[in-house]
């Protein structure tokens, strides 16, 4: 009896029955058609353990991220081969039903490898506190943000930009990932109106790209804050270096404990999402309170589609790998929660397809520098990266999520909006400093 025998019918349970795979078991033992887009080596009896005593997403989540199940050949067409029996609201993963789990449960005795449950990898989120404290929000942002910026730098590249790029022109030899990145930050510019002079909070700020930017090419007056003291520190340095230091104040910092003078501007760019549905008023309401009246607020954040929200649940692999307490919005969600807390919402932008094209050139760029990612953070960390963004590119491609950015403005006495007429003046450029 060799391990591949006893796994085929697990797999097939798991996956479908007639989904192409091509398994090769611990043992040695292989079986299915070896030009099969679906590469699955089972390298540890610890697989079946994981699964027998997590029978959901997170059993192979932690099989998948300690090596026990690995995913070979191209990963893009693996999981599109994996997504056709994915739980639609988290991604890429084998459907443990009651009969999947009595295959597991029967594999596990015939291979004499029943035993206690292996520990969870180092790399899933342990959070304690109570949900939407800002203690916990801050252990959420350290879970993903705080690995090094080194690993971090080696997948976004120099513009060390996290969050979707703007390809205003089509990728090629002259115009990629870092060109779409800062084309990004002048799209925000602009749709913000930045001026020289003016004060601008980034809610979010990274390792302070847009800021540095609006500073340097606008000559704004700019405060950045983020819960991550490793994006701080390089922002900071960051400033420094593009001379920008004294038009740059980066803070470790709540959005709700923010109590300055008012900003003209706030972009907030890919920080919704870490916010949760429970706090949404709160974060509008404090952004509202935060602006001058006519000031505008750029809200760039992933959203999921409109329909019922579903139970929020923690054996997922997002949530205990890559955003922990994260939850998308729709479209409808967010708006509302801008307009219930006073401001106008004057345009919307979906950005879905950009994204696509900027996590396929971040997938790329983990992949050409696959030996170095391990070597500054882990294995397994980069196999939640991998995956992370290779099963988000089918998801944004696949319109099962989507990215919008949505300008609103706090109106001024009477309604006043100061708001251009047509978008074709909004989109114009800003002005520049001539930095």
């Amino acid at each position: 009896m060799n391990v591949a025998d006893v796994m085929g019918p697990l797999v097939a349970a798991g996956l479908g029955e007639g989904t192409p795979v091509r398994l090769t078991c611990w043992d040695g033992s292989e079986l299915g058609p070896s030009d099969s887009p679906l590469q699955l080596t089972i390298t540890s009896p610890h697989a079946l353990r994981r699964l027998l005593w997590a029978p959901n997403q997170l059993g192979f989540a932690r099989a998948y991220v300690s090596g026990d199940i690995l995913i070979g050949g191209d990963l893009l067409a693996a999981l599109a081969v994996l997504e056709q029996s994915a739980d639609p609201e988290f991604g890429p993963g084998v459907v443990i039903d009651g009969s999947t789990r009595r295959a597991i449960v029967k594999a596990a005795l015939r291979l004499g490898v029943v035993g206690p449950p292996p520990r969870p990898p180092a790399e899933e989120s342990r959070l304690g506190g109570l949900r939407y404290s800002k203690s916990r929000a801050a252990q959420a942002i350290a879970h993903h943000y705080d690995v090094g910026n080194d690993f971090y730098e080696l997948v976004l590249g120099p513009t060390m930009a996290y969050s979707c790029a703007y390809y205003g022109q089509e990728p090629g030899p002259a115009f990629g990932l870092d060109e779409a990145q800062l084309e990004k930050c002048d799209l925000v510019s602009s749709k913000l109106g930045l001026k020289p002079g003016m004060r601008v909070l980034d809610v979010g700020c990274g390792w302070g790209t847009f800021v540095c930017n609006a500073a340097r090419q606008y000559g704004v007056e700019a405060v950045g804050i983020t819960l991550s003291r490793e994006q701080a520190d390089y922002a900071r340095r960051r400033a420094i270096e593009e001379g920008v230091a004294d038009k740059v104040e980066i803070r470790v910092q709540d959005y709700r404990d923010v109590h300055d003078e008012r900003y003209d501007a706030i972009a907030s760019i890919g920080m919704a999402e870490h916010v949760g549905r429970a706090m949404l008023p709160t974060y509008s309401a404090d952004l509202f309170a935060l602006l001058n009246p006519g000031g505008r607020l750029l809200n760039h954040a992933i959203s999921r589609r409109p329909g019922p929200v579903g139970r929020f649940s923690r054996t997922s692999f997002i949530d205990r790998y890559v955003f922990p307490d994260g939850e998308l919005e729709s479209l409808a969600v967010m708006v509302g929660a801008l307009e219930d807390a006073g401001f106008e919402v004057r345009d919307v932008e979906s950005l879905r397809e950009h994204y696509a094209l900027t996590l396929r050139a971040w997938v790329g760029n983990l992949e050409a520098n696959w030996d170095r990612a391990v070597q500054l953070s882990s294995a397994g960390r980069a196999r939640v990266w991998r995956l992370y963004m290779a099963g988000s590119v089918l998801a944004f491609e696949g319109n099962r999520i989507g990215v919008n950015q949505v300008l609103a403005v706090r109106p001024e006495a009477r309604g006043l909006s100061g708001m251009p007429r047509s978008r074709a003046c909004l989109l114009a450029p800003a002005v520049s400093s001539g930095a």
